[in-house]
This record gives C-alpha cells, structure tokens and sequence, in this order.
C-alpha cells in the first residue's frame, strides 16, 4: 500500500525535471527561437522548477548541423546566450544520447553552464553508457542514466543493466516508459525493482514518461508515491508523439509550496497554444494510442500523423502484421 503522506503532503526529496526543449525537440527538429527559450528559463525559475534540460548535445560528426536548431547540440556558448551565469536554483541538463553523442564535445564542468547530463541508451549500449558516465561525472557534472524501452526488455537483462549502471558513480537511475505502454499497476513493480537496485547502491530514482495512452501522468504520480523523488515533465505535454506527463498537471499535484502554478499558465496561454498550432503535430492521438497497446516504437504513428491519413483500422492491421 502507498505511504499516503507521499501523496498528500510533500517530500523535500522531489525534483523536477523540465523536458520541453529536449523532448519537445523532437517535434520541430530543435527550431525553437531564442525568445521563446529565454521565456521558458525564466518561467522554470518562477514556477520553481528544478532542472531545465536545454537539448542534446548531439554530435556533428552525426548529425547535418543545417537540418536542426541549434538546441540539437546545445554549446556551451549557445546555453550561456539564454541563461548568463545562471545565478539561480534552476539546475541546467543537457542530454547525451548514446551512439549519437562525442564525449570530446563535454568540457569540464567548471567550464561549463551545464550542471547535469542525462545518459541516454539502450540496454545493448551500455558498455558506451556506462563509459560516458564516467566521463562526465569525471569532468564534474551530475549524471543521470536514462535506460529506454524497458519495456520490450527481459527482466533478467534488465536487473543485470541495472547492477552494472549501479556499480558507476552515476547520481541517478531513471525509468523510462519510451513507449508509453507501461500501466500504474506495472509501473508499481517497476519502481520496486529499480528501487532495490537503488537502495543496494545509494542511488536516486527518476521517471520519465510517455503518454500514448494518456497515463504519463498517473505513472509519474504512481512512481512518485512508489518513492521516485526526480521527475519530469513538458510544458503543454510537448514531446515526441504522443508526448509527456504535463508541467501543469504535475506542479498542480505536487503539494510543495515552492512550485507555483501561474508562470505555468501564463507561457501555456502567451507561447505554448500558438506553437502547438504551428508545429507538427503533438499530443495523445489514435495512432499513438495503437502503438502503445501493442508496445511498439512511435516512428511509424509519427509517419502516419504527418501524412493526414485517417484510415486507423488499415494502420492497426499493419501493425497487428
């Protein structure tokens, strides 16, 4: 049974994690303006959020610097242009993404704005996680890894990633329902899982979640009272596909008085209703529904949204094949 304090009153253990240019990234290809990152950095600080993750610090070796803003690769240079010094509570992340990344591109910390980098990879990449973790907190940073589709993951393999990522010096383990196909009730089992890997190691827990089935939010809520104390979240759900647990949802259940709820409103009113309706589509739809029935990647509901088509039994029976 949950601890209903952990729901009814607050923990000063909790974190939030602002995903929007990162996740909501994906969904423009990165072309976010300057002003409109300035407003959100500023409104994270006034709502009280404790993390804005900027973007990817994707490798140009990889990726067509012309077919991407720059929060694809987020410089050092690019995120001092937004948030100075940065003489705030606001903690600043940036993302690596495994096999997509150059550990040459992170300088040291004391370099650097950023403050934390989030490790992102798939359990069969692990040996370059683990190795980029170590790089990172190294160089001074605070470190996350962020282990995707785990649920298309055997459990044995999983325990065995998780004991592995739990040997570094990484801060935190975060789970991620990539597919937004992991119900409250599994999510439950999940946490207990990752949390005995987490109490054996002295590490920290996260929750990232996906909403194709309309339940990033109850899972965030499910793991947060399961103990999870680091949690993320998009302003107006903005992220790939189906998108994320929403800012206003979660800051409005979070019981602690340090968050406040108008700046949130306040971008969704003057920024983020006009971007959604300028910008490919985002947001819980039938496609991404369909995908998270059956455990599978978004790309192809993706690919379906961008070309209008409405034929959703024909695309069901595609992926049913």
């Amino acid at each position: 049974m949950k601890n209903v304090g952990h729901l009814l009153g607050y923990r000063e253990s909790i974190r939030v994690l602002d995903a929007t240019i990162r996740d909501g990234g994906l969904v423009n290809d990165f072309f976010f303006t300057d002003d409109f990152v300035k407003k959100l950095y500023q409104t994270n600080i006034a709502s009280g959020v404790d993390y804005m993750e900027i973007g990817y610090r994707a490798s140009k070796k990889v990726f067509d610097e012309s077919k991407f803003g720059k929060w694809k690769f987020s410089s050092d240079d690019d995120i001092r242009s937004i948030v100075g010094e940065n003489d705030t509570n606001l903690k600043i992340a940036i993302m690596a993404d495994i096999g997509r990344h150059d550990k040459e591109d992170f300088d040291l910390k004391s370099n650097s704005p950023v403050d934390c980098v989030r490790v992102a990879t798939y359990i069969h990449q692990l040996p370059e996680a683990i190795d980029m973790i170590n790089d990172a907190h190294n160089k001074g940073y605070e470190t996350t890894c962020n282990i995707m589709a785990i649920s298309q993951t055997q459990e044995n393999d999983l325990k065995c990633a998780l004991d592995m990522i739990g040997q570094t010096p990484v801060d935190t383990i975060y789970i991620v329902d990539s597919f937004g196909s992991i119900y409250p009730e599994e999510m439950a089992r999940v946490c207990e899982l990752y949390g005995e890997f987490a109490e054996k190691y002295h590490k920290k827990l996260g929750i990232h979640a996906h909403n194709n089935q309309q339940l990033a939010f109850a899972n965030t809520i499910e793991a947060c009272g399961d103990g999870v104390d680091f949690l993320d979240a998009t302003y107006y759900s903005m992220g790939r596909g189906a998108g994320n647990c929403a800012m206003e949802l979660l800051l409005g259940f979070l019981k602690n008085p340090k968050y406040k709820e108008y700046p949130v409103f306040k971008l969704i009113e003057e920024e983020m209703v006009d971007l959604k309706a300028k910008s490919p589509a985002w947001g819980y739809d039938i496609p991404y529904l369909m995908t998270g029935l059956l455990n599978q990647h978004p790309r192809t509901a993706i690919k379906f949204i961008k070309e209008n088509r409405k034929d959703y039994c024909e695309y069901y029976n595609d992926l049913l094949n």
